[in-house]
């Protein structure tokens, strides 16, 4: 499960210290006394910072906020020394203001805390909780996936296209049935291939599943959504000479000869809006449960590479994109 480290803790290293310079940069005038600014605590996944998706959009958002002298932060990966609860509770013990928990992985350590904490707030990044003292915050990415799905489907030489997702997880079969619904909008006969790898941070099983899926299987096109095990799988559907598409942030760069798009989940931008809401509402938020979509700009995709749409399937595109806007369209989720 820890295949993380390598070029992750150079990335990781490199990260904190860009981070560092930019608070360092950052204007002193006019600044919030640091003991009056809001206090955040962020337990991020397993696979931590340097994922170049999910965990880095996140602490990218709440960099912003303190480089603004909103807020000051700190945050905690789960790890082999750290369980996710006892960060949690670390947290809780230090008094913050506010506690994030990236991911439904980390929901039912956080609800254990939560009820040892009731005065403690809480926000949980894509899950759901009905306690009284966590927010949640999810995106309907079954949107942006759609778009993706879309993408695909136009693509496809071979009709056979694929689903690499990190775990099995509701938030992913999410993105799985938003994904096919996408591909058969704009091309009904094409099979999609799903597979799941059951591990965020395996970049090596990310290539062998990847290459699995193209030579065993003929997928031509993946949309890939596992985190820094699919950071393995676009490398090696590049090596392979096949179409991939990223996940929560621009993921080109990784795979440029291969990436066609990158579904986007704004969670920097959510972050952000969510711990300034916070500040500005006396430590509390307006609304318990917060569900942004492509309506609200939270998910979409980044500039299309290596294809270029004809007139039709653009027109096509667009027009779908806003019948999903206007829930004229309605992506069917099965639990």
């Amino acid at each position: 499960m820890k295949t993380k480290r390598g070029t992750q803790v150079v990335l990781t290293v490199i990260l904190v210290l860009m981070v560092l310079m930019l608070g360092a940069c950052s204007s002193t005038e006019n600044e919030t006394p640091a003991d009056q600014r809001t206090k955040v605590g962020i337990v991020l996944t397993e696979v931590g910072l340097g994922d170049r998706s999910f965990n880095d959009a996140a602490f990218e958002g709440l960099v912003q906020a303190r480089n603004e002298n909103t807020i000051l932060f700190d945050y905690k990966e789960p790890g082999d020394d750290l369980t996710a609860q006892t960060a949690f509770e670390q947290f809780a013990q230090q008094g913050v203001d506010l506690i994030i928990g990236l991911s439904d992985t980390l929901l039912p350590d956080l609800e254990k805390v939560a009820q040892k904490y009731p005065d403690q707030q809480f926000l949980i990044v894509d899950g759901h909780s009905e306690l009284p003292n966590v927010t949640s915050m999810s995106f309907r990415s079954e949107e942006g996936s759609y778009l993706a799905g879309m993408i695909a489907g136009f693509a496809t030489k071979d009709d056979h296209v694929g689903f690499l997702g990190g775990m099995e997880i509701p938030l992913l079969r999410d993105f799985q049935q938003g994904f096919e619904q996408g591909v058969h909008a704009v091309n009904p006969d094409a099979t999609v291939h799903v597979v799941y790898a059951g591990d965020f941070g395996n970049s090596k099983l990310g290539e062998e599943l990847a290459a699995q899926m193209i030579q065993e299987q003929g997928t031509d096109v993946i949309y890939v959504a596992a985190g820094l095990t699919g950071v393995g799988s676009l490398t090696e559907i590049q090596k392979l000479g096949k179409y991939a598409i990223g996940v929560d942030t621009d993921q080109f760069f990784l795979a440029e000869k291969a990436i066609l798009t990158s579904m986007l989940k704004n969670v920097n931008v959510s972050i952000y809006n969510a711990v300034n809401t916070f500040t500005k509402n006396n430590h509390s938020f307006p609304e318990k449960n917060m569900i942004e979509g492509l309506a609200e700009d939270a998910v979409g995709l980044t500039a299309l590479h290596n294809i270029t749409l004809s007139e039709e399937q653009q027109q096509t595109f667009e027009d779908l994109k806003a019948q999903i806007i206007s829930s004229k369209t309605k992506i069917t989720l099965e639990p």
